[in-house]
């Protein structure tokens, strides 16, 4: 007999649907997605760390689950929510399937509910925290209250690898050092193929730390949270900057990288998930479909003098990338390494290894 769960948002709004995967209560930050695959890679991806995912697609598991694809060692979003999912997945592929891979995992799924109708709520309200639950209260006062004062708190900490991890290119052209602040697997084998053995340091690592591995380059990795939360981090990476070492951040590591030198960050409404967001390339005027999964943004008009906006979002104009012009750094919004998703980007692996180049 199918069990029936409710979605309480922060605003009172509550959807009734169906229980799958793990059973249980749970709070979060809801959040949307609106890519049509990568849903593994979603369901894996460090940076959707505190936050219940809903999926845009109509149906999701028709594949079924393949550890290849992880982008970390398993599920870290609080909870999933889809308006159907496929008992019977189809692929050569296919290891397992939805179901049982949350059941495995302790992930609360929810299915059955109208998402256009939640997705469009969100859209129009903005982000904002829920609860799944088996038990629907009478009076909601005290949930919304509790939902009100809920934060995802300590995601980098919690994200981040635990010790230094080395992990071989093949033919070892470049050293890069991966500054881990919740990093996709998928950034590291993109540097692999590119000949860079991987130094992966935990987020609490030093800058000097960093340069005790003499490395040709230092990637600034993606991860979960408000940007502005790690001051640590923020504080040894205007440290490392004074090294001149040639650097490149995605997603996270973009924002702290401008909040190092003394740019702002900002909240979006919404924020931007999924595979299909268009960037403007600000030199040449392309346009570049990319993947992205960040709810924060660098503030354009507090980027410094000596760094310039090379990419920004084509539809609301947000920052999408900066490159600084007094040292060999760039860093950018969108995931170039995208898996799945469009690869429009990759070129962006190729600048990197040829300021590595430029700087020996």
């Amino acid at each position: 007999m199918e069990k029936s769960i409710y979605l309480i948002l922060e605003n009172g709004t509550v959807f009734r649907g169906k229980s799958f995967g793990a059973s249980g209560d749970v709070t979060g930050e809801v959040v949307f997605t609106t890519s049509m695959t990568g849903y593994v890679e979603t369901l894996t991806d460090p940076s959707y760390y505190g936050q219940i995912v809903i999926q845009t697609f109509p149906m999701i598991g028709n594949y079924g689950v393949m550890a290849s694809d992880f982008e970390s060692d398993g599920p870290k979003l609080s909870a999933y929510i889809v308006r159907e999912w496929c008992h019977d997945p189809s692929n050569f592929r296919c290891e397992g399937d939805l179901d049982a891979f949350l059941k495995a995992s302790n992930i609360v799924g929810m299915y059955g509910i109208d998402t256009r109708a939640l997705t469009k709520i969100i859209r129009d309200c903005g982000n904002m925290n829920a609860r799944i639950t088996s038990e629907l209260p009478e009076d909601l006062t005290e949930v919304k209250a509790e939902l009100a004062a809920y934060r995802v708190t300590d995601a980098v900490k919690k994200m981040t690898c635990k010790e230094v991890e080395v992990l071989p290119a093949e033919n070892e052209k470049y050293k890069v050092v991966l500054w881990d602040f919740g990093a996709k697997k998928n950034i590291i084998k993109k540097l692999q193929k590119k000949g860079c053995t991987v130094i992966r340091v935990p987020a609490s690592t030093t800058a000097e730390e960093i340069m005790s591995y003499k490395p040709d380059g230092v990637m600034l990795s993606n991860g979960p949270g408000d940007p502005a939360e790690n001051t640590g981090v923020i504080a040894e990476l205007k440290k490392l900057c004074e090294y001149r070492v040639p650097m490149f951040g995605i997603c996270l590591g973009h924002q702290l990288l401008a909040l190092s030198q003394g740019a702002k960050t900002t909240k979006l409404q919404y924020g931007h998930r999924g595979g299909n967001q268009p960037v403007r390339d600000m030199e040449s005027g392309k346009v570049y479909i990319t993947s992205q999964n960040h709810g924060y943004a660098v503030e354009t008009s507090s980027i410094p003098d000596y760094a310039k906006a090379c990419f920004i979002n084509a539809n609301d104009h947000t920052n999408e990338g900066i490159t600084y012009l007094n040292m060999p750094v760039f860093s950018v919004q969108f995931h170039p390494e995208a898996c799945g998703g469009p690869r429009d980007t990759m070129f962006l692996f190729d600048r990197f290894t040829a300021m590595m180049d430029q700087n020996r």
